[in-house]
C-alpha cells in the first residue's frame, strides 16, 4: 500500500502537471463500488463541471477541493494509481474511474485490485477527523510525540500502523524508523525512555523526508508496485536499510538482517541493533 511519501509524490506530480485551476468536464465509472459515499449517477452529477482548486494529502488520502465547497478524496488503498489518457480513447480494464479535463487529457484511476475508494463530501472532518497527526508538520513536536506515547501500552510497530495514533505511516517506513532508532518492532511503548523516544521521533521524520526526496519507493516490477502519474518509479528502493533485506548484512553491524512476524504483519530486523530486551 502506499504510503505517506508515495502518496505526497502523487499529489506533487498532480500540481506539476498543471491540474489545479482545470475543470473537470464529465466523470466516468466503470467499477461502482469504487464510489464510497453516494451512488455513481450522483458523483457523476456533481463532478461535472467542477474546477480542482487545491490538491493536497492528509494521511494517505489525496484530496482535491473543487469550487462548490466539496472535497475529493481519494485512498489508493493496495494498488490505486493515477495515469494520464486522452479525449476519445478506450479504457483499460482496470480504469475504475476517468475524468475528463477541459485541456483534452484524462485522470484515469487504475486499480487492479479494486480496493481504493472516491469519498466526495462537503465536510472534510468527517473523512479525515479520526487521523493521527501529520508526522512531518511543524505542529508535530517531539514533545507532542511523547504525550501520544504516554500511557500507551502496545508493541510499538502496530502502534505506529495505527492511523489514528500517526498518519501515514506503513509497514515499509516503521521498518525502517524503528531500525534507525535501534528500536525493535516488538517493544512495549511504555518501554521507551526519553532518548529512544527522541530516537524514533526524529528517524520517523528521516526516513519519510528521504522517501519524498526519492519520489517514493517502488519494489521490483511488477503491476502491484508503486507508480506515480506516468508511471514513474520511485527512486527510494536503494536507499532502505532493512525493508525486504532479509538475509542481507545489516549497513550498520553486518549481522544479518531478519524477518519476523509482529501484529500480523511482515516486519524486517537486525536483531543485533535492535534488541527486544
Amino acid at each position: 500500500m502506499p504510503e505517506l511519501p508515495e502518496v505526497q509524490t502523487i499529489v506533487n506530480d498532480l500540481i506539476t502537471s498543471g491540474l489545479v485551476g482545470r475543470r473537470i468536464i464529465k466523470a466516468e465509472v466503470q467499477w461502482p463500488r469504487t464510489i464510497a459515499t453516494s451512488s455513481v449517477h450522483r458523483f457523476c452529477r456533481l463532478m461535472r463541471a467542477r474546477r480542482i482548486e487545491r490538491i493536497e494529502r492528509r494521511g494517505k488520502y489525496i484530496l482535491m477541493s473543487l469550487d462548490d465547497q466539496q472535497t475529493l478524496g481519494v485512498h489508493l488503498r493496495m494498488t490505486g494509481r493515477f495515469q494520464w489518457g486522452a479525449l476519445g480513447e478506450s479504457l483499460d480494464k482496470h480504469v475504475h474511474v476517468a475524468l475528463s479535463i477541459d485541456d483534452g487529457r484524462v485522470l484515469c484511476f487504475h486499480d487492479t485490485r479494486k480496493f481504493g475508494r472516491f469519498y466526495l463530501v462537503k465536510e472534510p472532518l468527517a473523512l479525515l477527523g479520526n487521523l493521527g497527526p501529520e508526522p512531518l508538520s511543524p505542529a508535530f513536536t517531539v514533545a507532542v510525540f511523547k504525550y501520544r506515547l504516554a500511557g500507551r501500552q502496545r508493541q510499538i510497530k502496530p502502534l505506529l500502523l495505527d492511523q489514528t495514533f500517526l498518519a501515514g505511516l506503513g509497514n515499509i517506513y516503521v521498518d525502517e524508523a524503528l531500525w534507525a532508532a535501534r528500536i525493535h518492532p516488538m517493544r512495549a511503548s511504555d518501554s521507551l525512555n526519553a532518548d529512544e523516544i527522541e530516537a524514533l521521533y526524529e528517524s520517523i521524520r528521516r526516513v519519510l523526508r528521504q522517501g519524498i526526496r526519492h519520489a517514493g519507493t517502488t519494489l521490483g516490477s511488477g503491476s502491484n508496485n508503486f507508480y506515480s502519474l506516468g508511471r514513474a518509479r520511485g527512486g527510494n528502493a536503494s536507499h532502505l536499510k532493512v525493508f525486504r533485506r532479509t538475509g542481507a548484512p545489516c549497513p550498520r553491524c553486518r549481522q544479518q538482517i531478519r524477518r519476523i512476524v509482529v501484529a500480523q504483519r511482515s516486519s524486517h530486523v537486525c536483531e543485533h541493533c535492535q534488541r527486544q530486551g
